[in-house]
Protein backbone atom coordinates (compact mmCIF):
# COMPACT_ATOMS: atom_id res chain seq x y z
CA UNK A 1 0.00 0.00 0.00
CA UNK A 2 1.70 3.33 -0.89
CA UNK A 3 1.76 5.89 2.02
CA UNK A 4 0.22 9.21 1.67
CA UNK A 5 1.64 12.18 1.33
CA UNK A 6 0.42 14.46 4.23
CA UNK A 7 0.35 18.49 2.86
CA UNK A 8 0.53 21.05 5.81
CA UNK A 9 0.64 25.41 5.25
CA UNK A 10 0.31 27.96 7.17
CA UNK A 11 -1.56 31.46 6.71
CA UNK A 12 1.69 32.32 4.97
CA UNK A 13 2.08 29.31 2.54
CA UNK A 14 -1.84 28.94 1.53
CA UNK A 15 -2.02 28.96 -2.16
CA UNK A 16 -3.85 31.23 -3.72
CA UNK A 17 -7.68 30.95 -4.25
CA UNK A 18 -8.32 30.38 -7.90
CA UNK A 19 -11.22 32.27 -9.73
CA UNK A 20 -13.01 28.99 -9.34
CA UNK A 21 -12.43 28.42 -5.83
CA UNK A 22 -13.69 32.58 -4.63
CA UNK A 23 -17.10 32.01 -7.03
CA UNK A 24 -17.74 29.16 -5.27
CA UNK A 25 -17.39 30.53 -1.83
CA UNK A 26 -19.04 33.80 -3.00
CA UNK A 27 -22.40 31.27 -3.91
CA UNK A 28 -22.38 29.29 -0.58
CA UNK A 29 -22.08 32.43 1.39
CA UNK A 30 -24.88 33.99 -0.58
CA UNK A 31 -27.20 30.93 -0.12
CA UNK A 32 -29.79 31.03 3.10
CA UNK A 33 -28.64 28.17 5.73
CA UNK A 34 -31.69 26.73 5.28
CA UNK A 35 -30.82 25.42 1.31
CA UNK A 36 -27.72 24.14 2.72
CA UNK A 37 -28.45 20.29 2.91
CA UNK A 38 -27.01 19.02 5.71
CA UNK A 39 -28.86 15.27 5.29
CA UNK A 40 -25.85 13.56 5.07
CA UNK A 41 -23.78 14.80 8.40
CA UNK A 42 -24.15 12.24 10.97
CA UNK A 43 -25.40 13.26 14.36
CA UNK A 44 -22.89 13.81 17.09
CA UNK A 45 -22.89 11.41 19.70
CA UNK A 46 -23.18 12.17 23.84
CA UNK A 47 -18.84 10.79 23.88
CA UNK A 48 -17.98 13.34 20.85
CA UNK A 49 -20.28 16.19 22.85
CA UNK A 50 -18.31 15.57 26.27
CA UNK A 51 -15.20 15.55 24.39
CA UNK A 52 -15.93 19.11 22.84
CA UNK A 53 -13.57 22.04 23.27
CA UNK A 54 -14.35 25.55 21.96
CA UNK A 55 -12.26 27.65 20.80
CA UNK A 56 -9.77 24.86 20.17
CA UNK A 57 -9.06 26.27 16.52
CA UNK A 58 -9.98 29.95 16.63
CA UNK A 59 -8.56 32.28 19.42
CA UNK A 60 -8.99 36.12 18.67
CA UNK A 61 -6.56 38.29 19.81
CA UNK A 62 -7.69 40.95 22.25
CA UNK A 63 -6.38 43.88 23.40
CA UNK A 64 -7.30 46.10 26.64
CA UNK A 65 -8.10 49.85 25.94
CA UNK A 66 -8.43 52.47 28.16
CA UNK A 67 -11.42 54.67 26.76
CA UNK A 68 -13.33 57.92 27.93
CA UNK A 69 -17.54 57.93 27.40
CA UNK A 70 -20.00 59.63 28.68
CA UNK A 71 -21.73 58.01 31.34
CA UNK A 72 -24.89 57.32 29.15
CA UNK A 73 -23.10 55.90 26.99
CA UNK A 74 -21.68 53.76 29.21
CA UNK A 75 -24.64 52.74 30.67
CA UNK A 76 -25.93 51.40 27.03
CA UNK A 77 -22.54 49.54 26.82
CA UNK A 78 -23.35 47.65 29.74
CA UNK A 79 -27.00 47.21 29.11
Amino acid sequence: MKKAKIVRHTLDTLPPLTARQRAQLKALAAKPDRAIDVSDIPPLTDAQLRNAVRGRFYKPLKRQITARVDADVLEWLKS
